[in-house]
């Protein structure tokens, strides 16, 4: 294990979450805030932390599979106590844990809070909640390796930890130039969002802070009923923007080089997009015009279907007064969750698709013994590493999210809060069901349970294996 990479990559990502601070900090100036001297501390402290880290530099930058997942893991969660300081040097979240929940519910991008109040927070802090959606959207190791040089040409392993599916191909031959790219689109996304709202007449505040969830993804809103309470062209808005969110990055960057063909011609593309259209209808239908029209029932319907199966979470409307059919097919689609390579969260719909051709093959193989078939996507033949690293994922998904349900259980609360807080919590959405609807929140859950809820946030947004391996007594062994 190369213990001095280690220590030298966590020293940068404290300096450069301190370094983001400031933007929170100038907030609190413009809006002559208190929080302006939490977040000056916070930064002095993660400087110092950040520089004693990076003041030798390693003489051997050699990194392998081994590394990079274990230096995702502990970054990751390094990162959440770092930006667990603002909540509670600003007296806004006095309690370690539930600062901690705040603050991995950020950058996880699940967007569950524990506030009851939000807009009570002064604006500064609420920035900063909207901006760790954002730095852990599309990933900060990513943004870091844009920027600087860490591990002697092998950051190729920091990215297949920290990026979600089941694998990870470069656009361009350099990682530095692909991670470039990457935050290049993303950030665009990002700006013409909030350009397309102010046109739509929201405040800038809070089109600044709602781009930030929807592009990480997130969810976490500035206004106690989330997004209910802004105009349904807005809502609107939001709901492609999360929709495009919910899309692989590179059928962006297949646009960008002129290859539109075959973008459109990406499976899981289409098979995202039925299922959002198909789960739209269907819930669509099903809410008998509970909104006044069929018309009002489509847009409350896909917004919401839009949010849970990107994993966003952000509410219109407490759908969990909603028919049982409807909630259901929220709750699948919060399951399938996303594309992979994008911000949104879930199983993805690749391994999903992956699953089922997987399924096929077997039944097949079982009727005809001496038949061999290889799996296919997109028109290539999907490796056996890849098909093995699915099911190896769904088995852990599975396992967690059990031993999860049985640990929350201990709270005594029903069925549905333990099952919808747990894939809620896994899959990066936020809101969940009865005592983690839309409308709740996860203060009232035990110290047990909001530890548990934060160790599956991050396992989900680091697609488990980075963080599982840490519990690897193998991992440690010379």
């Amino acid at each position: 294990m190369n213990y001095k990479l280690m220590r030298y990559v966590i020293g940068w990502l404290i300096i450069f979450e301190s370094v983001f601070m400031c933007l929170p900090a100038m907030v609190a100036v413009i809006y002559r805030e208190d929080a302006f001297f939490a977040f000056m501390l916070s930064i002095g402290i993660g400087m110092l932390f950040g520089v004693t880290l990076i003041w030798k530099k390693p003489q051997n930058k050699q990194m392998y599979a081994k590394e990079g997942f274990v230096i995702v893991g502990i970054s990751w969660i390094v990162l959440s106590i770092f930006g667990a300081m603002p909540f509670l040097l600003s007296g806004t979240i006095p309690n370690v844990v539930d600062a901690l929940f705040e603050s991995v519910s950020g950058f996880t991008t699940t967007g569950a809070t524990i506030l009851g109040d939000i807009e009570s927070v002064e604006k500064s802090v609420l920035f900063w909640r909207s901006f760790t959606h954002w730095i852990g959207g599309m990933g900060v190791l990513v943004f870091i390796m844009a920027v600087l040089p860490l591990a002697g040409g092998n950051n190729i392993y920091l990215m297949k930890a920290e990026s979600t599916g089941p694998s990870i191909s470069k656009l361009v031959p350099k990682m530095k130039t692909t991670a470039l790219i990457l935050y290049g689109m993303y950030f665009a996304m990002t700006i013409l969002e909030m350009l397309v709202l102010l046109i739509a007449g929201a405040p800038f505040f809070d089109a600044v802070n709602i781009s930030f969830s929807t592009a990480g993804t997130g969810g976490f809103a500035i206004k106690n009923d989330s997004l209910a309470g802004y105009s349904t062209t807005i809502q609107n808005i939001v709901t492609v923007f999360m929709i495009l969110f919910g899309v692989n990055f590179n059928i962006y960057y297949l646009i960008l080089c002129k290859k539109v063909v075959n973008a459109l011609k990406n499976s899981e593309l289409r098979v995202y997009l039925g299922i959002l259209f198909g789960a739209t209808l269907l819930v669509a239908i099903n809410l008998q015009g509970m909104f006044g029209s069929f018309k009002a029932d489509m847009q409350q319907s896909a917004f919401q279907v839009a949010s849970v199966m990107t994993s966003t979470g952000f509410v219109t409307a407490d759908y969990d007064l909603w028919p049982e059919f409807s909630k259901n097919i929220l709750v699948l689609a919060m399951l399938i969750g996303a594309c992979a390579g994008s911000t949104g969260g879930g199983i993805k719909v690749v391994r999903v698709m992956l699953l089922i051709k997987t399924l096929i093959k077997e039944l097949d193989t079982s009727v005809h013994s001496r038949s061999i078939k290889k799996i296919k996507l997109n028109g290539r033949f999907i490796e056996h590493e890849v098909i093995r690293s699915v099911n190896v994922f769904m088995v852990a998904y599975m396992a967690l999210f059990v031993v999860s349900m049985l640990i929350l259980s201990l709270d005594h609360l029903d069925f549905v809060s333990n099952f919808t807080a747990v894939a809620a919590m896994i899959n990066n959405t936020g809101p969940g069901l009865v005592a983690a609807g839309p409308i709740e929140n996860f203060a009232g859950f035990s110290v047990l349970s909001k530890l548990v809820c934060i160790f599956d946030m991050l396992a989900g947004r680091l697609e488990l294996f980075p963080l599982l391996i840490l519990f690897a007594p193998s991992t440690w062994r010379k």
